[in-house]
């Protein structure tokens, strides 16, 4: 995209320079539209599950950026000479039921033929101008909150290579296909000054560019971060996705690993995951009370850092 010339426009709040979740194009002084879009091979054997969370992740974008979906449509890529028809069929039904839970509309879509399968959403919200959240705004003492554990590139691993027990898809099915929507209500409450949530990037990744974009060193602890049950055993048994290795390569720069950190776990932190958790930037005088509702409603939240100083560049510590 470096090397396209993109027109400007004054109404165009959040664009690509800054990798945030979502683009924000501001229409009256009342509403900005959000617009996102995302799809991906399935992950789990259900096409009905495969549904939920493909549809789930393409969502959670527009709750990261403080709003809320309005409407969504389904992209499809397709092999139909190679699987039956009621594997699509059940695909958009699981599509369906998250997007209904996030009181959102289906438009339509677009399909192709396709020799590997990939389902996603394109989705647009709404949000006031003037309560857009960004990946940019994290400030000097901030308490960064988690609101899912991690681990799901492994667990989809395990899947594929046939290893994960009935417990295991459960568990990975359960985390992924959650809604970020009762989160990103809770977090709203509290005056969040960034959000972001963790997706392919994994969490050093995805908070490596929320630094960035602040110019801020933010500190994780390692022993804070919460995982999905079981991810570890299949983390020391190497299940983790190329992505996850690719991720390292990337961001190893600006990703600083303490001394004691086992060197699994610090692996973890590149785990790439399909529909993660929102990582919330707060004030320490709310960062409790919010970890505290979030608990009330349920969700499994931790406070996992704290932006700690100003950095010319943004670095990540875990420590």
């Amino acid at each position: 995209m470096s090397t396209l010339k993109v027109k400007t426009d004054p109404r165009l709040l959040v664009g690509f320079e800054t990798s945030d979740d979502a683009g924000v194009y501001q229409v009256s002084d009342e509403m900005a539209l959000i617009q996102t879009l995302d799809f991906f091979t399935p992950v789990v054997d259900s096409p009905f599950d495969f549904g939920r969370i493909a549809a789930a992740n393409a969502l959670s974008d527009v709750y990261a950026m403080g709003g809320r979906p309005l409407t969504a449509m389904n992209i499809v890529c397709f092999p139909s000479q190679d699987l039956p028809e009621s594997a699509l069929q059940e695909t958009l039904a699981g599509g369906l039921d998250k997007i209904h839970e996030a009181g959102a509309t289906l438009v339509g879509g677009h399909s192709v033929e396709d020799s590997e399968f990939k389902y996603g959403l394109s989705v647009t919200g709404i949000v006031h101008p003037n309560q857009v959240l960004t990946n940019g705004g994290a400030r000097i003492k901030d308490r960064l909150i988690l609101t899912k554990p991690i681990g799901t590139g492994i667990l989809a691993t395990a899947v594929k290579g046939r290893l994960a027990s009935d417990t295991a898809v459960r568990n990975l099915i359960a985390v992924a296909s959650e809604l970020n929507k009762a989160a990103a209500e809770i977090m709203i409450r509290f005056a969040p000054s960034a959000c972001t949530d963790i997706t392919g990037f994994g969490l050093a990744g995805h908070i490596y560019e929320m630094a960035a974009a602040a110019l801020v060193k933010i500190v994780l602890f390692a022993d804070a971060i919460p995982l999905i049950d079981d991810v570890l055993s299949f983390a020391r048994m190497g299940m983790f996705p190329a992505g996850a290795y690719n991720n390292k390569k990337h961001f190893e720069p600006g990703v600083t690993i303490g001394p004691k950190i086992d060197p699994v776990i610090a692996d973890l932190m590149f785990d790439p995951q399909t529909s993660g958790g929102l990582v919330i930037s707060l004030s320490p005088d709310v960062a409790r009370d919010c970890l505290n509702a979030l608990h009330d409603a349920g969700i499994n939240a931790q406070i996992i850092g704290e932006v700690i100083d100003k950095d010319t560049c943004g670095h990540v510590t875990i420590c």
